[in-house]
């Protein structure tokens, strides 16, 4: 019996050993030029050497020791559990896949694949050697190289994405990225940022960017502000000559009535602005501002209309006269409207009160009207009359309808003609 159990406990041992006698590595993934630690881990080890080597199946460390001379190369931590080599300033070409051995019979391996992230250079922005000009045709181009995978480019035009045309070029391990942006600049483009977004795993949150400003020329707007709206005598009076381009229009150029200004005291320029200390009517006519840059000339006018200020108070508008006009239109007109109210009510109010006399002792309306004029006892005789009567007026000229003044003829006559 116990000769049995002993050759149980012998052949589960050796069942453990050989399962667990078989090394375990990881994948790794690092940014080129940093440092990535290989390990190769084994749970049971009966004094059994592991070797790690590299895609070349050059022997790297064999337990210990050193195989291949790199300086790069360093050992961390060796056992019979464990063998963990470092690899610093990782290069593109120190990608690939590399290989623990554990030298068993027969010799059991884990593969371990190397990969290296190339860092994408700093992005240029070309294509703006000089200032544009308003109207041309520009292609802003960024270009970023070294990448691994290849980068991800974006482009923001001051604080709004626009899209480029991205081309991308395998060079050895690495890639080298272009975007272009095609615009017709105008004059809305002077100083607007356009920014190139570098993305990529190896920049983590920290993107690559660059930002050029554009810069465009174009020809001078001029526009003249006025200072007072109704000019008059012995005021102070100013004209400023809001002008915009690029290059910039400097100095601005005053003329009246396409001369020199005529009175250089009174009359003064001071940078863009014309000032006329005190107004008279011998300022009356048409001021104009011109401003000119290298790509062209531009010009703005106002003419200029003195007044006597005891003029405007003399036929200045009579405000009592107009509130007095209103006044009586307003009053007319509700007179009218009571006037009106006062027939309608009184005509409505007779038909009801003649429609209502007699409506009680009536089997119909007619028979109430006719008992409303006083005459119950003949009621019937009367209304034959009436509506033999009413009949007749049917003939009646328009002319003659007047004479038809009895209330239930007319009553009756209404009814016939509706």
């Amino acid at each position: 019996m116990l000769l049995y159990i002993f050759q149980s406990l012998c052949i589960t041992t050796r069942n453990k050993g050989s399962q667990a006698q078989f090394p375990i590595t990881q994948n790794v993934t690092v940014v080129e030029g940093s440092t990535a630690n290989m390990t190769c881990r084994v749970d049971y080890n009966d004094n059994t050497s592991l070797q790690w080597s590299n895609p070349a199946q050059q022997t790297l460390f064999f337990g210990d020791k050193k195989a291949l001379r790199d300086n790069r190369i360093e050992l961390v931590r060796a056992s019979w559990k464990e063998l963990t080599i470092s690899i610093s300033d990782v290069t593109l070409s120190d990608e690939g896949q590399y290989t623990c051995s554990l030298f068993t019979m027969p010799v059991k391996t884990s593969k371990a694949f190397l990969t290296v992230l190339g860092v994408p250079a700093k992005p240029e922005i070309t294509g703006l050697s000089r200032p544009a000009q308003e109207g041309e045709d520009v292609t802003l181009t960024c270009t970023t190289s070294g990448s691994k995978p290849a980068a991800d480019i974006r482009w923001f035009r001051n604080d709004k994405e626009v899209q480029g045309q991205k081309e991308v070029n395998a060079t050895g391990r690495s890639f080298t990225v272009r975007s272009n942006v095609h615009l017709k600049v105008d004059r809305k483009d002077d100083g607007a940022a356009y920014t190139c977004v570098v993305e990529h795993i190896a920049l983590g949150s920290l993107p690559h960017q660059v930002t050029e400003v554009l810069e465009v020329h174009y020809p001078p707007q001029v526009q003249i502000v006025h200072s007072v709206i109704v000019p008059q005598e012995g005021q102070y009076f100013k004209l400023e000559c809001v002008s915009k381009g690029n290059p910039l229009p400097e100095p601005v150029l005053w003329t009246k009535d396409g001369g020199e200004l005529p009175d250089v005291e009174r009359m003064i320029v001071e940078g863009r602005d014309l000032i006329i200390t005190t107004l008279n009517k011998t300022d009356n006519g048409t001021y104009r501002c011109e401003a000119s840059n290298q790509l062209g000339t531009n010009r703005d006018e106002f003419t200029l209309y003195v007044y006597d200020p005891n003029a405007l108070t003399q036929h200045g508008p009579d405000h009592a006269l107009i509130g007095g006009v209103v006044a009586v239109v307003v009053f007319i007109t509700l007179c009218f409207i009571i006037v009106l109210g006062r027939y309608l009510a009184r005509h409505k109010g007779t038909y009801l009160t003649n429609e209502a006399k007699g409506a009680e002792d009536a089997p119909d309306a007619d028979t109430a009207i006719i008992n409303a004029e006083g005459n119950h006892a003949h009621a019937e005789e009367k209304k034959e009359y009436y509506q033999g009567a009413a009949r007749n007026v049917v003939h009646l000229k328009s002319e003659n309808l007047g004479f038809a003044n009895n209330y239930a003829l007319r009553q009756e006559y209404v009814r016939c003609i509706m």
